[in-house]
């Protein structure tokens, strides 16, 4: 870049064309949820099929294409603002250098060099040390040099014009640097002239996001950064001390900590959690595409012996032994997304409400994260989360339609919201631990519960934030714990400090085998407010299993009358009929979650 380009460059242009870009985002983003929110949910209410269905399909490419577009413009606006931070850190030392020349009466040329005049004293010749020109040196050895032999010159002028030239062409650098960085990453933010936003299109937003998290490593640094291991409250300050341009910076290049992060509104949270939800996906869609396919000779006989056997073929080991674990891991993950996404698609479905996601992370501890809501739980009157059991994870999180364990949180939300018109429910299916995958030995061990418990606590206490900064109260909180979720629900409820705010009003237990408490009062909401119920069958193996496991301190469990809590009556017909339509069991959950106790049947 030469000096008279870059005199005439103003960075605050880019800064200003970012804030285009922002407001481009915000559009798409708004286009976005009115689709996914309004108009869908009135094609799925008012119109049946064939045709309707293939109009809510396109429906949902046009959702994804603005989501795309939010994503990306997000990116561009944090490239710009990146590229004018940098250009306006190289203009500041080139008008310092033209303030000091020009103060110093010496003459900045076209290409950057610096002229100065006659000065200094006379020789012994009676002449005046004459003037002369220098150039700019960038290179700390060769500075340092010239700024030497400038001061062995009797002209004092010579050192100013030196150091002056030095300046110059360390700020003409640095602009030619950035501008060189940062060309080819800006035009590669741009998409594909077509209106398919395809898994390669979400994967190169990902390369995008990395490209300008790396070129821009000097902006963001200088962003306020989150507390290390804050609190809820700590990171909520954090988030409301940023200007809407830092926030949107933190979105853009870094989704994954903002969604990360207890406390941060649910809506933002949703938001950066959507971005690596429809990236991660992408990106395990193409490997999976990249595997090749299995032979199809998958068997073969052998006849040789008195009895012949069916076996797999030499090809298709080979195939399994190189490709084989990774093609089941890739097809278990990408399942669980999409009952994720199934539930995105169900808005409006019999009333159900946006959804947001609030935690998303393929791997998790060990079986994946997912946290979703059904209605913005910062808003409601009414908030339960549901911690399931044993085998959860993200390839199950939707087994079973509305059995599974989104299923579950989406019946709560039906049936208490039918007990509570004009309040509004949020209900939240919670799995941010690594669920034991087996009862014998895994189940038996308090281990998983004592890892995944702090977690849980945390997240309330960031649930219970954000609802507080959103309605500057808190909402009526019910924690339903179902098999081991209720001991991870227990140490929960035993985690942090007398001093931390009660984020929890009511406590459910559904086929609890112990939740490391002996007494309902140990666990902080008040012995009247802690209920539990149980069933016959595998249930009756669950529970009485876990007392002799000691999952529940001295042999005792939520549903023994010593226990001290509320026994609720119970029509399920094993460990996992809490939640059957129309039980009675799940309306004695939705009168505790909506506050109307004198509606519980207790037995």
């Amino acid at each position: 870049m030469d000096l008279a380009t870059f005199k005439a460059l103003k960075p605050t242009e880019y800064s200003e064309a970012a804030d285009g870009y922002r407001s481009t985002a915000d559009m798409a983003s708004a286009v976005k949820d009115r689709i996914d929110n309004q108009i869908a949910v009135a094609m799925r209410n008012q119109l049946k099929g064939k045709a309707a269905t293939a109009a809510g399909t396109q429906l949902g490419g046009l959702s994804q294409n603005f989501h795309y577009i939010q994503t990306q413009c997000g990116l561009i606006s944090t490239a710009l603002e990146a590229f004018s931070y940098e250009m306006e850190a190289a203009k500041r030392k080139l008008d310092t250098a033209l303030e000091n020349a020009k103060a110093a009466n010496l003459t900045v040329n076209s290409d950057g060099s610096v002229s100065y005049p006659p000065g200094g004293a006379k020789g012994e010749d009676g002449k005046t040390p004459d003037g002369g020109t220098v150039n700019g040196l960038t290179d700390s050895t060769a500075s340092a040099v010239g700024r030497q032999a400038a001061n062995f010159d009797p002209n004092p002028h010579h050192r100013l014009a030196q150091d002056c030239a030095d300046l110059i062409a360390t700020a003409l650098k640095e602009a030619t640097e950035a501008d060189g960085k940062w060309a080819p990453k800006l035009r590669a933010l741009k998409a594909d002239d077509d209106l398919t936003v395809s898994d390669a299109d979400w994967s190169d937003a990902h390369s995008d996001m990395a490209g300008v998290r790396e070129a821009g490593k000097k902006y963001l640094d200088t962003l306020p950064q989150p507390p290390k291991e804050g609190s809820a409250e700590d990171n909520a300050e954090w988030w409301k001390s940023l200007s809407p341009e830092e926030q949107s910076a933190w979105i853009s290049a870094n989704p994954k900590t903002v969604g990360e992060l207890n406390g941060l509104p649910s809506a933002i949270r949703d938001e950066a959690n959507r971005i690596v939800f429809d990236e991660t996906r992408a990106q395990l869609r193409m490997e999976l595409n990249s595997i090749p396919k299995p032979p199809a000779n998958e068997w073969t006989w052998i006849t040789s012996g008195p009895y012949p056997s069916k076996v797999h073929t030499d090809e298709w080991m080979d195939w399994h032994r190189e490709y084989g674990d990774r093609s089941k891991q890739l097809n278990q993950t990408l399942k669980g997304m999409g009952y994720i996404q199934d539930r995105f698609d169900r808005t409006g479905v019999r009333g159900l409400p946006e959804a947001y996601l609030l935690g998303f992370d393929p791997k998790g501890l060990g079986d994946g994260k997912v946290i979703i809501a059904n209605g913005n739980p910062d808003t409601a009157d009414h908030v339960a989360v549901y911690v399931p059991g044993t085998y959860a994870g993200l390839e199950k999180i939707g087994e079973g339609g509305d059995h599974g364990d989104i299923g579950r949180g989406e019946k709560l939300w039906t049936e208490s919201s039918a007990l509570s018109p004009g309040q509004n429910i949020s209900t939240i299916t919670w799995l941010d631990y690594n669920a034991p995958d087996n009862i014998v030995p895994q189940a038996t061990s308090g281990k998983y519960a004592e890892e995944g418990g702090p977690r849980l606590y945390d997240f309330l206490q960031g649930n219970r934030e954000a609802h507080e900064n959103a309605s500057g109260s808190t909402a009526h909180t019910t924690v339903i714990g179902h098999s081991y979720g209720s001991t991870v629900v227990g140490v929960s409820a035993q985690t942090g400090s007398w001093k931390d705010p009660e984020a929890v009003d009511d406590y459910i237990f559904a086929g609890s085998p112990g939740v490391q408490a002996d007494h309902a009062a140990d666990l902080g909401a008040g012995a009247d407010h802690v209920w539990a119920m149980g069933g016959p069958g595998d249930d009756q193996v669950v529970r009485q299993g876990g007392r002799l496991m000691g999952l529940g301190d001295n042999l005792t469990i939520p549903t023994d009358e010593s226990f001290g809590g509320n026994i609720m009556k119970s029509d399920s017909d094993g460990h996992s009929g809490f939640w059957d339509e129309s039980s009675q069991s799940l309306r004695n959950q939705a009168a505790v979650i909506s506050g109307k106790y004198h509606r519980v049947e207790l037995e």
